[in-house]
Protein backbone atom coordinates (compact mmCIF):
# COMPACT_ATOMS: atom_id res chain seq x y z
CA UNK A 1 0.00 0.00 0.00
CA UNK A 2 1.61 3.25 -0.92
CA UNK A 3 2.54 6.01 1.90
CA UNK A 4 1.44 9.78 1.10
CA UNK A 5 4.24 11.62 0.31
CA UNK A 6 5.90 13.96 2.56
CA UNK A 7 5.35 16.35 0.60
CA UNK A 8 1.69 15.58 0.24
CA UNK A 9 1.58 15.83 4.03
CA UNK A 10 3.56 18.52 4.39
CA UNK A 11 0.97 20.68 2.53
CA UNK A 12 -1.92 19.48 4.67
CA UNK A 13 -0.07 20.12 8.15
CA UNK A 14 1.57 22.98 7.26
CA UNK A 15 -0.12 24.93 4.35
CA UNK A 16 3.17 24.69 2.06
CA UNK A 17 5.59 22.48 0.46
CA UNK A 18 8.57 21.13 2.05
CA UNK A 19 11.83 23.32 -0.04
CA UNK A 20 13.03 20.21 -0.71
CA UNK A 21 11.22 17.28 0.17
CA UNK A 22 14.12 14.68 -0.13
CA UNK A 23 16.49 16.53 2.90
CA UNK A 24 13.32 17.13 4.90
CA UNK A 25 15.03 16.58 8.17
CA UNK A 26 12.88 13.92 11.29
CA UNK A 27 13.84 16.47 13.29
CA UNK A 28 12.11 19.11 11.21
CA UNK A 29 8.97 17.14 10.52
CA UNK A 30 8.26 16.40 13.94
CA UNK A 31 7.90 19.89 14.92
CA UNK A 32 5.12 19.92 11.48
CA UNK A 33 2.75 19.62 13.84
CA UNK A 34 1.11 22.73 15.83
CA UNK A 35 -2.78 22.64 14.03
CA UNK A 36 -4.66 23.20 17.30
CA UNK A 37 -3.94 26.04 20.10
CA UNK A 38 -2.15 24.03 22.64
CA UNK A 39 -4.01 26.44 25.98
CA UNK A 40 -7.88 25.18 24.73
CA UNK A 41 -7.05 21.92 24.67
CA UNK A 42 -5.73 22.18 28.48
CA UNK A 43 -8.24 24.55 29.53
CA UNK A 44 -11.33 22.40 27.85
CA UNK A 45 -9.63 19.21 29.43
CA UNK A 46 -9.07 21.31 33.04
CA UNK A 47 -12.71 21.98 32.93
CA UNK A 48 -14.67 19.02 31.89
CA UNK A 49 -12.54 17.09 34.89
CA UNK A 50 -12.91 19.38 37.55
CA UNK A 51 -14.90 18.41 40.49
CA UNK A 52 -17.64 20.75 39.73
CA UNK A 53 -18.77 17.89 37.01
CA UNK A 54 -18.94 15.38 39.85
CA UNK A 55 -17.53 12.35 37.44
CA UNK A 56 -19.92 13.35 34.55
CA UNK A 57 -22.88 10.56 34.85
CA UNK A 58 -25.80 9.75 32.26
CA UNK A 59 -28.50 11.41 34.01
CA UNK A 60 -26.88 13.84 36.33
CA UNK A 61 -26.45 17.73 36.78
CA UNK A 62 -22.66 16.78 36.62
CA UNK A 63 -23.32 15.33 33.46
CA UNK A 64 -25.69 18.24 32.32
CA UNK A 65 -23.02 20.94 33.40
CA UNK A 66 -20.46 19.27 30.81
CA UNK A 67 -23.27 19.24 27.83
CA UNK A 68 -23.85 22.81 28.32
CA UNK A 69 -20.21 23.70 28.33
CA UNK A 70 -20.38 21.38 24.83
CA UNK A 71 -23.01 23.26 23.68
CA UNK A 72 -21.63 26.67 24.67
CA UNK A 73 -18.11 25.57 22.54
CA UNK A 74 -20.66 24.28 19.20
CA UNK A 75 -22.58 27.54 19.87
CA UNK A 76 -19.83 30.12 20.23
CA UNK A 77 -17.98 28.50 17.42
CA UNK A 78 -21.45 28.50 14.89
CA UNK A 79 -21.08 24.70 14.25
CA UNK A 80 -24.15 24.20 11.85
CA UNK A 81 -26.82 21.89 13.88
CA UNK A 82 -28.73 18.98 11.82
CA UNK A 83 -32.49 19.41 12.42
CA UNK A 84 -33.66 22.61 15.37
CA UNK A 85 -30.85 21.56 17.77
CA UNK A 86 -27.50 19.91 18.68
CA UNK A 87 -28.88 17.94 20.96
CA UNK A 88 -29.91 14.00 20.49
CA UNK A 89 -31.96 12.71 23.74
CA UNK A 90 -32.13 9.21 23.92
CA UNK A 91 -34.38 6.97 26.80
CA UNK A 92 -32.69 4.31 28.89
CA UNK A 93 -32.70 1.93 31.43
CA UNK A 94 -36.21 0.79 33.47
CA UNK A 95 -37.18 4.11 34.70
CA UNK A 96 -36.84 5.77 30.95
CA UNK A 97 -34.24 7.94 32.19
CA UNK A 98 -32.60 10.39 29.76
CA UNK A 99 -29.26 10.61 27.95
CA UNK A 100 -28.23 13.03 25.51
CA UNK A 101 -26.08 13.48 22.84
CA UNK A 102 -24.79 16.40 21.19
CA UNK A 103 -23.97 16.72 17.54
CA UNK A 104 -23.07 18.84 15.20
CA UNK A 105 -21.46 19.83 11.46
CA UNK A 106 -18.57 21.79 9.73
CA UNK A 107 -19.68 21.60 5.94
CA UNK A 108 -17.33 20.07 3.82
CA UNK A 109 -16.52 23.02 0.58
CA UNK A 110 -16.18 19.61 -2.04
CA UNK A 111 -17.96 16.50 -0.53
CA UNK A 112 -21.03 18.37 1.58
CA UNK A 113 -22.98 14.84 1.48
CA UNK A 114 -20.02 12.83 2.98
CA UNK A 115 -18.99 12.79 6.43
CA UNK A 116 -15.76 11.80 8.60
CA UNK A 117 -17.70 11.36 11.73
CA UNK A 118 -15.61 12.84 14.55
CA UNK A 119 -16.46 11.07 17.72
CA UNK A 120 -15.51 11.24 21.85
CA UNK A 121 -17.68 10.23 24.78
CA UNK A 122 -18.15 12.58 27.56
CA UNK A 123 -20.17 10.79 30.50
CA UNK A 124 -17.72 8.74 33.08
CA UNK A 125 -18.71 7.27 36.46
CA UNK A 126 -19.82 9.75 38.56
CA UNK A 127 -19.55 9.67 42.48
CA UNK A 128 -19.41 6.47 43.95
CA UNK A 129 -18.93 6.17 48.12
CA UNK A 130 -18.75 9.65 48.62
CA UNK A 131 -15.48 9.42 46.01
CA UNK A 132 -15.63 11.31 42.60
CA UNK A 133 -14.55 9.69 39.43
CA UNK A 134 -12.82 12.53 37.78
CA UNK A 135 -12.22 10.96 34.53
CA UNK A 136 -10.13 13.21 33.27
CA UNK A 137 -8.50 10.35 31.00
CA UNK A 138 -11.42 8.61 30.58
CA UNK A 139 -12.49 10.64 28.86
CA UNK A 140 -12.23 13.92 29.56
CA UNK A 141 -9.39 13.73 27.09
CA UNK A 142 -11.49 12.70 23.86
CA UNK A 143 -13.66 15.40 24.59
CA UNK A 144 -11.25 18.54 24.96
CA UNK A 145 -9.81 16.81 21.81
CA UNK A 146 -12.74 16.74 19.82
CA UNK A 147 -13.93 20.21 20.84
CA UNK A 148 -10.05 21.96 19.84
CA UNK A 149 -10.31 20.24 16.28
CA UNK A 150 -13.37 21.81 16.03
CA UNK A 151 -11.91 25.05 16.38
CA UNK A 152 -9.46 24.45 13.98
CA UNK A 153 -11.42 22.62 11.33
CA UNK A 154 -13.68 25.70 11.35
CA UNK A 155 -10.67 27.98 10.43
CA UNK A 156 -9.76 25.40 8.47
CA UNK A 157 -13.02 24.21 6.52
CA UNK A 158 -12.81 20.89 5.27
CA UNK A 159 -13.51 19.21 1.53
CA UNK A 160 -15.44 16.81 3.35
CA UNK A 161 -18.56 17.49 5.99
CA UNK A 162 -17.12 16.80 9.28
CA UNK A 163 -19.88 15.47 11.90
CA UNK A 164 -18.80 16.22 15.57
CA UNK A 165 -20.33 14.07 17.76
CA UNK A 166 -20.23 14.17 21.74
CA UNK A 167 -21.43 10.97 23.12
CA UNK A 168 -23.33 10.08 26.43
CA UNK A 169 -23.69 6.78 27.80
CA UNK A 170 -20.71 4.97 26.62
CA UNK A 171 -19.66 4.18 30.66
CA UNK A 172 -23.58 2.23 30.60
CA UNK A 173 -22.68 0.40 27.34
CA UNK A 174 -22.23 2.66 24.54
CA UNK A 175 -25.69 3.99 24.50
CA UNK A 176 -25.32 7.06 22.99
CA UNK A 177 -23.21 5.56 19.75
CA UNK A 178 -25.86 2.71 19.74
CA UNK A 179 -28.68 5.26 19.36
CA UNK A 180 -26.95 7.40 17.09
CA UNK A 181 -26.32 4.87 14.86
CA UNK A 182 -30.00 3.35 14.96
CA UNK A 183 -30.91 7.12 14.92
CA UNK A 184 -28.67 8.85 12.71
CA UNK A 185 -29.44 12.31 11.45
CA UNK A 186 -27.99 11.74 8.16
CA UNK A 187 -27.71 8.65 5.89
CA UNK A 188 -25.67 6.33 7.37
CA UNK A 189 -24.57 5.42 4.04
CA UNK A 190 -22.77 9.21 3.60
CA UNK A 191 -20.43 8.52 6.45
CA UNK A 192 -16.95 7.29 5.42
CA UNK A 193 -15.46 6.76 8.26
CA UNK A 194 -15.15 7.23 11.98
CA UNK A 195 -12.37 8.68 13.91
CA UNK A 196 -12.90 8.21 17.89
CA UNK A 197 -10.93 9.15 20.61
CA UNK A 198 -11.37 7.49 23.99
CA UNK A 199 -8.35 8.30 26.60
CA UNK A 200 -5.43 9.79 24.76
CA UNK A 201 -3.69 11.91 27.02
CA UNK A 202 -1.67 9.49 29.07
CA UNK A 203 0.58 6.96 28.55
CA UNK A 204 4.48 6.47 30.47
CA UNK A 205 6.02 5.18 27.35
CA UNK A 206 4.87 8.34 25.33
CA UNK A 207 3.05 6.12 22.96
CA UNK A 208 -0.83 5.71 22.00
CA UNK A 209 -2.59 2.81 19.71
CA UNK A 210 -4.43 3.41 16.41
CA UNK A 211 -6.67 0.31 16.24
CA UNK A 212 -9.00 -0.60 13.00
CA UNK A 213 -6.34 -1.11 10.80
CA UNK A 214 -6.90 -4.81 10.98
CA UNK A 215 -10.23 -4.35 10.10
CA UNK A 216 -9.87 -1.98 7.65
CA UNK A 217 -6.32 -2.05 6.27
CA UNK A 218 -6.67 1.05 3.81
CA UNK A 219 -6.71 3.39 6.64
CA UNK A 220 -3.17 2.29 7.71
CA UNK A 221 -1.22 4.59 5.39
CA UNK A 222 -2.99 7.45 6.82
CA UNK A 223 -1.51 6.84 10.35
CA UNK A 224 1.82 5.75 8.80
CA UNK A 225 2.17 8.95 6.66
CA UNK A 226 1.69 11.31 10.17
CA UNK A 227 4.32 9.34 12.32
CA UNK A 228 7.51 10.92 10.86
CA UNK A 229 6.34 14.71 12.19
CA UNK A 230 5.25 13.45 15.74
CA UNK A 231 7.70 12.27 18.42
CA UNK A 232 4.76 10.36 19.63
CA UNK A 233 5.13 6.36 19.14
CA UNK A 234 1.73 5.41 16.92
CA UNK A 235 1.22 1.68 17.75
CA UNK A 236 -1.13 -0.96 15.83
CA UNK A 237 -3.30 -3.81 17.69
CA UNK A 238 -5.73 -4.40 20.14
CA UNK A 239 -8.32 -5.11 17.16
CA UNK A 240 -8.70 -8.78 17.24
CA UNK A 241 -5.49 -10.35 15.05
CA UNK A 242 -3.16 -10.96 18.01
CA UNK A 243 -3.46 -13.88 20.29
CA UNK A 244 -3.71 -13.20 23.83
CA UNK A 245 -3.96 -9.50 23.49
CA UNK A 246 -7.20 -7.71 24.44
CA UNK A 247 -9.71 -6.69 21.70
CA UNK A 248 -10.64 -3.25 21.61
CA UNK A 249 -12.95 -3.69 18.86
CA UNK A 250 -16.34 -3.59 21.21
CA UNK A 251 -14.38 -1.44 23.58
CA UNK A 252 -15.47 2.50 22.96
CA UNK A 253 -17.94 4.26 20.32
CA UNK A 254 -16.44 3.09 17.26
CA UNK A 255 -17.92 -0.56 17.60
CA UNK A 256 -21.62 0.26 16.32
CA UNK A 257 -20.26 2.08 13.40
CA UNK A 258 -18.47 -0.71 12.77
CA UNK A 259 -21.30 -3.21 12.90
CA UNK A 260 -22.96 -1.18 10.45
CA UNK A 261 -19.54 -1.60 8.02
CA UNK A 262 -18.40 2.24 8.88
CA UNK A 263 -14.41 1.60 8.36
CA UNK A 264 -13.24 3.41 12.48
CA UNK A 265 -9.84 4.79 13.83
CA UNK A 266 -10.02 4.54 16.90
CA UNK A 267 -7.29 6.22 19.06
CA UNK A 268 -6.81 5.63 23.13
CA UNK A 269 -3.94 4.33 25.54
CA UNK A 270 -3.26 1.07 27.26
CA UNK A 271 -5.08 1.01 30.70
CA UNK A 272 -3.24 2.54 33.34
CA UNK A 273 -3.38 2.50 37.41
CA UNK A 274 -5.72 5.32 37.39
CA UNK A 275 -8.26 3.80 35.02
CA UNK A 276 -12.08 4.13 36.65
CA UNK A 277 -10.48 5.12 39.65
CA UNK A 278 -11.18 8.41 41.48
CA UNK A 279 -7.58 9.26 40.80
CA UNK A 280 -7.41 9.26 36.98
CA UNK A 281 -7.47 13.37 37.63
CA UNK A 282 -6.06 16.29 35.77
CA UNK A 283 -2.44 16.70 37.70
CA UNK A 284 -1.68 13.32 35.88
CA UNK A 285 -1.93 14.10 32.40
CA UNK A 286 1.22 14.62 31.02
CA UNK A 287 0.26 18.16 28.69
CA UNK A 288 2.86 17.87 25.98
CA UNK A 289 2.14 14.03 25.36
CA UNK A 290 -1.61 14.98 25.56
CA UNK A 291 -0.99 17.82 23.32
CA UNK A 292 1.32 15.76 20.51
CA UNK A 293 -1.25 13.31 20.46
CA UNK A 294 -4.32 15.70 19.21
CA UNK A 295 -2.30 17.47 16.78
CA UNK A 296 -1.34 13.92 15.30
CA UNK A 297 -4.91 12.89 15.51
CA UNK A 298 -6.15 15.83 13.85
CA UNK A 299 -3.32 15.90 11.26
CA UNK A 300 -4.42 12.18 10.25
CA UNK A 301 -8.08 13.67 10.35
CA UNK A 302 -7.02 16.29 8.07
CA UNK A 303 -5.02 13.62 5.70
CA UNK A 304 -8.73 11.63 5.75
CA UNK A 305 -10.30 14.84 4.69
CA UNK A 306 -7.89 15.35 1.63
CA UNK A 307 -7.73 12.37 0.38
CA UNK A 308 -9.62 9.70 1.87
CA UNK A 309 -11.37 7.24 -1.03
CA UNK A 310 -13.79 4.73 0.04
CA UNK A 311 -14.06 2.56 -2.73
CA UNK A 312 -10.54 1.54 -2.07
CA UNK A 313 -11.94 -1.62 -0.78
CA UNK A 314 -11.33 -1.11 2.63
CA UNK A 315 -13.04 -4.16 4.69
CA UNK A 316 -11.09 -7.06 6.26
Amino acid sequence: MAVLTIAAVTVVLTGCPPRNETKTSKAGKSNALYNIDSATLINHLAYLSSAAMAGREIATPGNQLAREHIVHIFDSLQISKIGDSWLQPFPFGPENQQGTNVIGVIKGSYYADNYLAITAHYDHLGVRNGNIYYGTDDNASGTAALLTMMAYFKEHPPKHSLLFVAFDGEEKGLLGSKYFVSHCPIPLSNILVDVNMDMVSRNDSNEIFATGIYHYPALKKYVDSVQPFTPVFIRYGHDGQQPGAEDWTNQSDHFPFHQKNIPYLYFGVEDHPDYHRPSDTFDKVNKSFYYRVCTMITAVTSLLDQDYNPTEGYAH
